[in-house]
């Protein structure tokens, strides 16, 4: 199924205790990396970060950090933030409730964070419901499509390129699907962003 860059208007009415984008008065973005750490990806991410002197948030699966518990901790050491990204990587619309919650669970005991990234982007009401009152649920205002292999490195930065505007939560991905346009694209977008005073945080 189709996912637009940016999010339909009536998804994010539908979903609105969830967050989309920070709004402010000044030129602030919040970059973020979904499914790692994954070793040679996440590092590759890392070092372009530090080169830029840029802070990001990291949604981690579970399952990642407790094969990489060495990368997880320099994601944290260097300054960046962490979110749970559930254990399994579950697509909540082919998951029932309990089952949902019992992997996010599983992905607390390795991530410690009062932030939450649903896989794919799906997730039901009832989830979120027993998700929202012990985690901030942070969606997205770009999607960079990096993870598809139907879209080139110049369509990826293009869509993020495009489709950023202050307050803008961004998406992209340290996984293995996702080098191949990452590697050549996060260079490119971070200058980008800092020649037009753009101020990359972490999600408060």
């Amino acid at each position: 199924m189709f996912t637009p860059v940016r999010p339909p208007y009536l998804l994010r009415r539908y979903y609105n205790r969830f967050t989309w984008s920070i709004p402010g008065a000044d030129r602030k973005v919040y970059l973020t990396f979904d499914d790692g750490p994954v070793t040679g990806v996440t590092e590759f991410v890392l070092d372009t970060l530090d080169e830029f002197k840029v802070k990001a948030t990291f949604f981690c699966i579970g399952s990642n950090v407790k094969k990489n518990p060495e990368l997880y901790q320099r994601i944290l050491q260097e300054g960046h933030k962490t979110g749970n990204h559930t254990f399994l990587h579950k697509n909540g619309w082919l998951t029932n409730a309990d089952d949902y919650v019992k992997d996010v669970d599983e992905a607390a005991r390795h991530i410690s964070s009062g932030l939450f990234r649903p896989p794919y982007g799906r997730i039901k009401k009832a989830q979120a419901e027993l998700l929202l009152p012990h985690y901030r649920i942070i969606m997205w205002d770009v999607l960079s499509y990096d993870f598809s292999p139907a879209v080139n490195p110049a369509q990826c930065l293009k869509n993020v390129i495009t489709h950023t505007r202050p307050g803008s939560v961004i998406v992209f991905h340290d996984s293995r699907k996702a080098f191949r346009n990452v590697k050549q694209v996060l260079p490119g977008y971070l200058d980008f962003l800092l020649r037009n005073d753009y101020v990359p945080e972490i999600i408060p």
